[in-house]
């Protein structure tokens, strides 16, 4: 069950040079590990993916576009402060992580880009800042922010990430973070996949700072997931009816897809479309309702996606294919290379959820 499964179990090494720093030259350059449904390995190139699906299959992508959300500035009492927007939640107000030497109070006026404008600290939700814009928030932070990259990417975000650290198909504005197993895809790989009878459906998740957050308790169960912004349309649900009746695959591209789906099957009627904020939390003995197979990078070790990851393929062939993959010299993280998982039996996982809701 949950309660026993303890965060030491999904704890790995990884040598820091395999932390991928950049994107590889081409979207489709990388490397990519298949773990299939009976636990074995295989060694592939990322353009192999075609041989690996078939027609009828659906592929689920999750179509958020990375928002420019990282601002810097200074307090109105001198004092260096960096802003990292988690969500928009009017025009001009938004929640925000907020840096600095001491936390700011509420009437607090935060001087960003350079004095170009100000923002006035409202109050505070938890860990977050309520701030108010004195113009549309998206549009300072197109002109003024810079890409938020993960935390172990140690590079300013340069002209590189900003093409790069999106997917070809990224459509709507949110995300603090990229869904990176999209990142693969460039036009090409989707217009062959096409041609081959596999088909496309989309889910919205607006990916927050909070993927990044460590698990900091040992026994799983307590662990409390954060809230990210989901959105199943009705034809992605349609699609998915029809490629079930059909026999075909849903193969989800990245965790937030997962997250996306599960969360639509816990919380939807599967027909009509539904959004919310899910806190589902995916951890092995999970029983999958609307995902077959998965494609992934390579996750943090002790993370919450590692535990998703887990639930699909089982504990033990991770634990395997990630030993694999660090002997084998493969890229981790964001800017890395890919898996393509497929589920395992379900006797054959550890038994035991956990799905938080808001």
């Amino acid at each position: 069950m949950t309660d026993s499964l303890d965060i030491a179990q999904f704890d790995y090494e990884l040598p820091p040079e395999l932390i991928a720093q950049h994107p590889a030259a081409r979207r489709d350059a990388s490397r990519l590990l298949h773990l299939d449904g009976a636990g074995g390995l295989h060694d592939r190139q990322f353009t192999d993916l075609p041989g690996l699906l078939r027609a009828g299959d659906l592929l689920v992508f999750n179509d958020t576009r990375v928002i420019k959300a990282r601002l810097r500035g200074r307090k109105d009492s001198g004092g260096q402060v960096e802003v990292l927007v988690e969500r928009i939640t009017e025009p001009q107000r938004a929640l925000a992580h907020v840096r600095a030497s001491k936390s700011p109070r509420p009437g607090t006026r935060l001087s960003l880009a350079g004095g170009a404008f100000q923002a006035e600290v409202l109050g505070r939700r938890d860990e977050l800042f309520e701030l108010s814009f004195p113009s549309p928030v998206l549009a300072l932070l197109e002109q003024h922010g810079s890409v938020p990259l993960p935390p172990y990417i140690t590079h300013g975000a340069d002209d590189e990430d900003e093409a790069r650290y999106q997917t070809v198909y990224a459509d709507k504005p949110g995300a603090v973070a990229a869904p990176t197993a999209g990142l693969h895809f460039d036009q090409a790989m989707l217009d062959r996949l096409e041609a081959l009878g596999v088909n496309r459906a989309f889910v919205t998740l607006h990916v927050g700072a909070g993927t990044f957050q460590p698990v900091r308790v040992s026994r799983i169960s307590e662990h409390v997931m954060h809230a990210e912004r989901y959105a199943v349309p009705a034809e992605t649900l349609h699609l998915i009816r029809e490629t079930r009746a059909r026999g075909g695959r849903v193969i989800a591209v990245g965790t937030t897809s997962v997250r996306s789906l599960e969360a639509a099957a816990r919380d939807g009627d599967g027909e009509h479309a539904c959004e919310g904020d899910t806190r589902l939390f995916i951890t092995p003995g999970y029983r999958f309702e609307n995902v077959d197979a998965l494609i992934t990078n390579f996750h943090l070790p002790q993370s919450t996606l590692l535990m998703l990851v887990s639930a699909l393929a089982g504990m033990d062939p991770i634990r395997r294919a990630y030993a694999h993959a660090v002997q084998s010299r493969y890229r981790f993280f964001s800017y890395g290379d890919a898996m393509f998982i497929e589920a395992a039996p379900a006797s054959s996982t550890t038994e035991g959820h956990q799905a938080q809701t808001p």
